[in-house]
């Protein structure tokens, strides 16, 4: 008796023939059906239902040129990728995205030099049609990664301008870090605050320092006693608060960087 789990996988021919078109016109179908009649590309879908047919992606992209895949690199050991919800939010708003256009995310996580190499490998060698890189630190090997021939990329967050990207082409989205940090601080000085903290970013990262030039805008005479470096951690968030009130106990209001840093410093405070 024969083993149904190991019957043999459907072919386009098979698809073809059941469906009653050729072999060429059935290909055009699995991949998009430009150029073929709605007649035909109902009989040639309800085929591939009926058997089961999975197209073969590698055959498939060298009909196509395309993979559809969108690589995610982030810039962070698992640690934080994984406790931070920033990452999450992400991710699932990509998710979405891709899955609307029948794309698959591939996730890549990187912790130095070493995996910038390997991530420069992967995208350059056509395995996906696209990359978004989010949260590089200054360090970050970016000329690594735009050495990826014809993959487009586009980074989370404003990048450093290395020299190798003189023209600014690099494509980024960002928020206006700035002028938020400007708002918060402002709002603590309308509600009768005088002693304001700030816990800051990792300050190797833009986002940050950007968040800090904002504080600096509105109170450009800050004791440096009133501000600490954190990580974007809640444990960093913790470590700097308990900094701050060692330094300036007399401090009356506190402006952190990240929503996450500031539930560590809370759990300070409380």
């Amino acid at each position: 008796m024969s083993d149904p789990s190991f019957a043999p996988r459907p072919t386009l021919e098979a698809v073809a023939a059941r469906a009653g078109v050729s072999r060429a016109t059935a290909s055009r179908v699995v991949n998009g059906g430009v150029g073929v009649r709605g007649p035909l590309v109902e009989r040639v879908r309800q085929a591939v239902d009926e058997l089961g047919y999975v197209p073969n992606q590698a055959a498939r992209t060298l009909v196509t040129r395309r993979n559809d895949a969108i690589a995610v690199v982030v810039a962070e050991p698992e640690t934080r990728f994984f406790t931070d919800p920033f990452f999450a939010q992400q991710v699932r708003g990509i998710s979405k995205e891709l899955t609307a256009h029948d794309n698959q995310l591939v996730l890549l996580l990187t912790e130095g030099t070493a995996d910038y190499e390997r991530v420069g490998r992967y995208l350059a060698g056509g395995h996906v049609d696209g990359a978004l890189i989010f949260s590089l630190h200054t360090d970050d090997s970016l000329p690594v990664l735009s050495r990826t021939g014809d993959v487009p990329i586009v980074i989370g967050g404003r990048p450093t301008w290395p020299e190798q990207d003189p023209g600014r082409r690099t494509l980024y989205v960002d928020c206006d870090n700035r002028g938020g940090a400007r708002d918060a601080v402002r709002h603590l000085l309308s509600i009768g605050r005088r002693t304001i903290a700030h816990i800051t970013g990792p300050l190797d990262q833009l986002a940050s320092v950007d968040r800090l030039d904002g504080f600096r805008d509105v109170l450009p005479e800050t004791d440096p006693a009133l501000i600490a470096e954190g990580d974007f951690t809640p444990e960093g968030g913790a470590r700097a608060m308990a900094e701050l009130l060692r330094r300036r106990p007399d401090l009356d209001a506190v402006f952190a960087a990240s929503d996450v840093m500031a539930s560590g410093a809370l759990r300070v405070l409380r």
